[in-house]
């Protein structure tokens, strides 16, 4: 329950650890830095891979499934590739066990090495483009626009239930183009259907832009980004999309013959969100009473709780649940009527309250009596008595109501924690004190970059798309600047 959650304001990450346990989403796993997905999290992870699917397919994406698997080989082919997943690689080098000859259990087989090692994805850029090389031969077999749901492994040394585990759950989408203009337009179109999914279904206010050259996803030319600011003032990376140029066209040898005749490098983009989003979610709305889920995305939609004193009441109540059920599931909202004999009504309002329901309607004899029912939204907490008649189409318009006012809330307090800061001692300042977004100039080198990363944990989490040219100085050296770019720590 709520009050065994850890304050927010006093320790925030306690907090976040504990409200992950108790409202039933995930756990640790024996696998050091592995998680447990529950089935009550991983229903909203569902939820929120429905939603991302039906989008992919809208703009024309289809999925298929590549191996876990990849040849130690393929890595070496993409230098920045390499490079920049080497110290996070889990490698399979034999693939067999044996009883110990000395009674001491199970031990791996030197005889069973395995001629070269597989590596255990990371990302899947690699073996995918090894297909592409057999499917692809003229500017007929093009656009390839493949989407893949998969797990994949990095090996992380500390970890955080659904920020940054060993292993997690994602999807990733790997397209192939005839021009350079082709992939560019998907890595924008796909950055924008992640910023639409995540303030349309999250309810969570996004800033997009481009990573600077330092953060840029390993291999690729241009990481677009978006960004979102959780209740503790930092930011956490929602999604990416990467335009990738020739590189593993090049890497893979993958060319095609284009309408001219003339061989040519097939243009390459990836994109991806994770499990992480269910980390976004709830740093972006809980409270210290536990989850706040935006309608769109909550497993439950409704609970309805009966209040009653014998099997009789229970029984009367119970038909008029059954009815308004059925009226909600007509609307196509989800609803759960929990008639559960074994825990008091006020358990069950403290745990639906914990795992974010965002409408609770408690029905009891005297309701009945009169035509009512109390209706209870998660976002406020507020109460209200309501006609029975109509219920359905009252709490459809109180969901989006929901959704909207989560929306509102996350998106003020952005606003309200964004700075545009000139100074670097306020710089400092703000982000000791208080973190949140950092507009501030920036002289555009790798080098003050990782300064000031050195100096305050902060980075450049984006160059907004939409950060206007104005001639200012660093924040940081006093050199000349052409745009602000947006600064935060980060998860």
């Amino acid at each position: 329950m709520a009050k065994f959650l850890t304050n927010r304001e006093e320790n925030y990450s306690q907090w976040y650890n504990d409200l992950v346990i108790k409202a039933d989403l995930a756990e640790n796993s024996a696998v050091r830095g592995c998680m447990v997905i529950k089935p009550y999290g991983y229903a909203i992870w569902e939820k929120i891979q429905a939603e991302l699917d039906r989008l992919f397919k809208e703009t024309g994406h289809v999925n298929a499934y590549f191996p876990l698997f990849i040849p130690k080989s393929f890595f070496s082919k993409e230098a920045a590739h390499v490079e920049g997943f080497a110290k996070e690689c889990a490698v399979v080098t034999h693939y067999r066990l044996k009883n110990d000859e000395n009674g001491k259990g199970i031990v791996v087989d030197p005889a069973a090495k395995l001629e070269e090692e597989l590596i255990i994805r990371p990302t899947s850029e690699t073996i995918i483009w090894n297909s592409y090389k057999n499917w692809i031969q003229s500017y007929r077999d093009l656009p390839i626009l493949i989407n893949q749901w998969a797990n994949v492994v990095r090996w992380e040394m500390r970890t955080r239930l659904f920020l940054r585990t060993a292993e997690f759950l994602w999807q990733e989408g790997h397209t192939a183009h005839a021009t350079r203009q082709e992939a560019m337009e998907e890595t924008e179109r796909m950055i924008n259907v992640y910023a639409s999914f995540a303030e349309n279904s999250m309810a969570l206010p996004v800033i997009k832009g481009y990573k600077s050259e330092n953060e840029r996803f390993a291999g690729a030319l241009d990481t677009f980004a978006i960004e979102a600011l959780m209740q503790d003032g930092k930011a956490l990376q929602a999604g990416t999309s990467h335009f990738l140029g020739q590189n593993f066209a090049k890497a893979f040898d993958v060319q095609f013959t284009d309408k001219t005749g003339k061989l040519d490098y097939v243009w390459a983009t990836s994109w991806g969100v994770s499990t992480r989003l269910m980390g976004a979610i709830i740093m972006g709305h809980a409270d210290n009473n536990g989850l706040i889920l935006p309608p769109k995305l909550a497993p439950i939609q409704v609970v309805i709780i009966p209040i009653y004193r014998n099997e009789e009441q229970l029984s009367e109540i119970s038909v008029k649940a059954e009815k308004i059920k059925k009226e909600f599931l007509a609307l196509g909202i989800s609803v759960k009527y929990d008639d559960r004999d074994n825990n008091k009504p006020g358990w069950k309002f403290a745990d639906y309250e914990l795992k974010g329901v965002p409408v609770r309607l408690a029905l009891g004899p005297r309701d009945i009596e009169n035509g009512t029912v109390e209706v209870a939204r998660r976002d406020t907490l507020a109460k209200e008595t309501v006609s029975i008649e109509g219920i359905a189409g009252h709490v459809k318009k109180l969901l989006d109501d929901i959704q909207e006012n989560i929306y509102r809330r996350a998106f003020e307090f952005r606003n309200e924690n964004t700075f545009r800061i000139d100074k670097w001692d306020d710089f400092v300042s703000v982000l000791e004190n208080q973190g949140g977004f950092i507009m501030a100039h920036w002289d555009g080198t790798a080098e003050t970059e990782e300064k000031i990363k050195e100096l305050t944990k902060a980075t450049i989490r984006c160059i907004p798309f939409d950060s206007p040219e104005e001639e200012g100085k660093c924040i940081y050296t006093g050199k000349p600047s052409k745009r602000r770019v947006l600064f935060a720590r980060s998860y």
